[in-house]
């Protein structure tokens, strides 16, 4: 069996074992309304430097949860005139992962399952949520919802994700060197990167 494909005793279930606890936001957390602003110029998801990329737009919520939009472009479709399923799926992603801006963590998703209720046309403002709702070990688990037509529209997509903690090494590591040695050469990125690495 491939590592690509491990057997459902090692995938990390969705659902928080029984010994979890609650997820607690950090007292220096952006305040509920707050923008929360990209975490890298470069990513699709909330990034200003791609072209075509997401341009999600965050804000703090109550608690441990964040609140979000983002306008399905052209560029954004899959069938004629409709979001693409993997366009979604990144909305709700970049969503989740905003989470950790209120818990001063650095997280990576490590599964992600997606629901896809109703199709989203291009042109519609999707109100995304999302909210942790508990934490073991290493593990985030988060819920997100995606809504048509406003903040209590219909439900079009969710989703469920657990989270694993990293260091900033991991990006370090793992990064192409190009993008890395940017980074490290901008102090403010540096700074909120490290600054997550110390918890509560």
């Amino acid at each position: 069996m491939s590592a690509a494909n491990p057997p459902a005793s090692q995938k990390s279930p969705l659902v928080p074992p029984p010994d979890a606890t609650d997820p607690v936001r950090h007292p220096e957390a952006p305040a509920p309304g707050e923008p929360l602003g990209a975490h890298y110029d470069m990513c699709f998801g909330c990034g200003g430097g791609q072209p075509h990329g997401l341009h999600l737009a965050a804000r703090a919520g109550e608690g441990v949860s964040v609140t979000a939009e983002f306008t399905v472009r052209t560029a954004h479709q899959g069938a004629p005139g409709l979001a693409h399923g993997g366009v979604l799926t990144s909305a709700l992603d970049e969503t989740l992962g905003s989470l950790s801006w209120l818990m001063h963590v650095i997280a990576v998703t490590g599964r992600l399952e997606t629901d896809f209720l109703q199709p989203v046309p291009v042109d519609t403002l999707l109100h995304l949520e999302a909210r942790a709702t508990a934490v073991h070990g290493r593990k985030i688990y988060a819920t997100a919802t995606g809504r048509i037509g406003g903040p209590d529209g219909p439900v079009a997509v969710r989703a469920d994700a657990v989270f694993i903690e990293v260091k900033v090494e991991h990006f370090i590591e793992n990064g192409r060197q190009e993008e890395i040695r940017a980074a490290m050469d901008d102090p403010d990125q540096v700074r909120r990167a490290r600054a997550f690495e110390v918890n509560p």
